[in-house]
């Protein structure tokens, strides 16, 4: 573990540095508080119009009204803002000519790999945690349900994870930064068009397969508070195939 913890700490110094960072946070957090807030707004005018037909304090789904909407917008939030991400893992160690560098450390490439996916997960970590300040403050005005919350955050956190891993593998495949951006919102965009196509073949062996390597089922069952070892097992494979993935195409390049 020592050569990981060593060079995620230098990724996470060179991260925090790099003013990309602040930027893609600042888009990404002023996204969804602006999204939190339109839910927010709406579910005080839907309370609004139920007092003035039934003249008594309505009492209001905030977890159906507010939350679950901020989960479905901030998923497609991320398709567009982890790509940007991403997208510098091991592009940009090619366009600076430290990759070969890289590659004849005595770091092996799992440790490498493993550690390019743990700096940004740490960075997207830290966003989630800000954007747990939502439910935070409005629990202060208003009483709900948390359960839906923390299986909304855990979709967020396997969501996240898939697609950074497929970010890394894209960042991997070129030296081109923003080639590697497309190419991981292409990956991203063409898994969750399977769940389209899953509903147009409706009840068939190839729809059955296409809505489980889908996530959209997967992420809608966790927002909906369905917790399922089936997804669960999703995602952490996606992960680990994603990882092998960019494994065997660093190690292809090492001996080119």
């Amino acid at each position: 573990m020592r050569p990981v913890t060593t060079l995620l700490s230098k990724e996470l110094r060179c991260y925090f540095v790099s003013p990309i960072v602040y930027v893609i946070a600042a888009v990404f957090l002023g996204l969804v508080g602006l999204l939190s807030y339109w839910a927010v707004v709406n579910a005080s005018g839907q309370a609004l119009r139920m007092m003035q037909v039934s003249n008594t304090y309505a009492q209001i789904n905030l977890n159906d009204l507010v939350f679950r909407p901020m989960f479905f917008s901030m998923n497609l939030v991320l398709m567009f803002v982890l790509p940007l991400l991403t997208m510098r893992t091991f592009a940009e160690e090619r366009k600076l000519r430290t990759f070969e560098l890289l590659l004849t450390s005595p770091i092996g490439i799992n440790e490498i790999v493993s550690a390019k996916f743990l700096s940004v997960l740490a960075i997207y970590l830290i966003l989630l945690i800000f954007t747990g300040l939502i439910p935070l403050v409005l629990s202060a005005y208003v009483s709900f349900n948390w359960d839906p919350i923390w299986t909304g955050f855990l979709a967020l956190l396997l969501q996240g994870a898939f697609m950074l891993a497929i970010g890394v593998l894209a960042s991997a495949m070129t030296e081109n930064q923003i080639i590697a951006a497309f190419l991981s919102f292409g990956i991203i965009l063409l898994i969750w068009l399977l769940g389209l196509f899953a509903t147009v073949l409706g009840d068939s062996a190839l729809g059955h397969l296409f809505s489980y390597l889908s996530f959209t089922e997967h992420y809608e069952r966790l927002v909906r508070g369905l917790v399922s070892v089936k997804d669960i097992v999703y995602y952490l494979s996606g992960m680990a195939f994603m990882w092998f993935a960019a494994h065997q195409v660093i190690d292809a390049h090492r001996w080119k």
